[in-house]
């Protein structure tokens, strides 16, 4: 049997009007979600320059890359219910609008370890426009559309690409706070753009029934969420986890400028960009479940290759780029099984717990990863457990993911 919806209509699917999609919404999310995750994403090309600046240790150093995770995931579970009561309108341009702030105090005020990191708890804030940006284009596209839809959606979080391309140049060109200033221009704007241009679907009506926590208390009690959480937690949260801390192992692990770290993790990140809605439009045809399972084999199979510590070219760049590609397919292909798995009105505050483990999902591993090399001088534990992770991943889809999409389907 499956469990009750949360309390109150979220209107987030169960709509009485027909939509057949929105292209123009669509890209103004995409672009708002890639300039608020480029924000997001500011602290992990700088993480071995303030390791440096302050004299911190490996372990201090994937803390502060990590800390900007913990808000952008847990806070997605209220601003998806906020998003479900107020709609994408008002929570899109607020939330860009709020993560200026952290962005200034980063780039201009925190000057040691703790100012850094409260500077970055607070940039987590633009890690949670994903929450709003999920069941908003929802609401704009039928079904049978919503796997491509939501992927191209996803492809935002290529703001991160943009971040690991020009966070260091920017800043060698322009000066420490240049970066800072770029972005909080940026947010501006779409925050302006995004309140006068932005409209919630017809398809939408706000969730009046029950308190936030009631709702959020509710759908995590549904058996789907817990399940799409622990597979977003590793895809996606595989993604977070090498866009902030692979300038730092290729640092180490392979002598790498600062620069030449940043551009080689842009382009792991810009793959996995790409791969989203690919894996979002297999899922489409040929199913969730098929795309999903191909993705895990992937991630353990390419995790498994970085226990023999192989040379940067060919077999590092291979694994990585493998890793980057099976990781987007599968976040891509976790959200159009929330279209099949949410029952009806509870798209957002699903979203919102589903994509705060996948941010958490995304902030353990650099921790494992910094205690690893200071302790160990290498990273073998930390892919090791990457690998057997994404093999125990590969039968949970094929076995209770599996058996509840069937379940719905019948």
């Amino acid at each position: 049997m499956t469990s009750a919806p949360p309390p109150g209509p979220a209107g987030t699917t169960a709509a009485p009007v027909a939509v057949t999609g929105n292209p123009t919404q669509l890209a103004l999310a995409t672009l708002g979600f890639a300039i608020c995750f480029w924000a997001w994403a500011l602290l992990g090309p700088l993480g071995n320059t303030y390791g440096q600046l302050y004299a911190l240790s490996d372990f201090e150093v994937s803390v502060l890359v990590a800390v900007p995770v913990i808000v952008g995931s847990l806070g997605r579970i209220p601003i998806g219910a906020l998003t479900d009561r107020f709609g994408a309108k008002v929570m899109f341009p607020l939330c860009s609008a709020l993560t200026i702030v952290p962005v200034l105090f980063v780039g201009f005020v925190a000057d040691s370890l703790v100012w850094l990191l409260v500077g970055g708890f607070l940039l987590g804030l633009g890690g949670t426009t994903f929450a709003i940006g999920v069941p908003f284009v929802n609401n704009w596209y039928p079904p049978a559309r919503r796997g491509t839809a939501l992927g191209i959606f996803g492809a935002g979080m290529g703001g991160t690409a943009v971040a690991a391309f020009s966070t260091v140049p920017i800043r060698e060109a322009w000066g420490e706070g240049a970066p800072f200033v770029v972005v909080s221009v940026a947010l501006a704007i779409f925050a302006v753009a995004s309140r006068a241009l932005l409209t919630d679907s017809p398809a939408w009506t706000p969730g009046t029934g029950g308190g936030m926590w009631a709702r959020t208390w509710a759908t995590l009690k549904l058996p789907a969420t817990l399940q799409l959480s622990w597979l977003y937690a590793i895809g996606f949260g595989g993604f977070v986890a090498f866009s902030v801390y692979l300038p730092t192992f290729l640092q180490n692990g392979y002598d790498l400028s600062a620069t030449d770290a940043s551009l080689r993790t842009a382009g792991f990140v810009v793959l996995a960009v790409v791969c989203r809605p690919i894996g979002g439009t297999l899922s489409d045809k040929v199913g969730a479940i098929p795309v999903s399972v191909a993705c895990f084999v992937a991630v353990t199979v390419f995790a498994g290759m970085m226990l023999f510590e192989p040379q940067l070219l060919p077999g590092s760049t291979i694994a990585f780029l493998g890793l980057a590609a099976a990781l987007g397919a599968s976040s891509g292909a976790t959200f159009a099984l929330v279209a099949k798995m949410a029952p009806p009105g509870t798209v957002g505050a699903v979203t919102g717990v589903v994509g705060a483990a996948g941010g958490l999902g995304g902030f353990i591993p650099p921790l494992i990863m910094g205690a690893v090399y200071a302790a160990n001088g290498d990273y073998n534990i930390g892919f090791g457990l990457l690998s057997l992770t994404g093999l125990l991943t590969l039968l949970f889809t094929l076995g209770p993911v599996r058996k509840r999409v069937r379940a719905n389907a019948g």
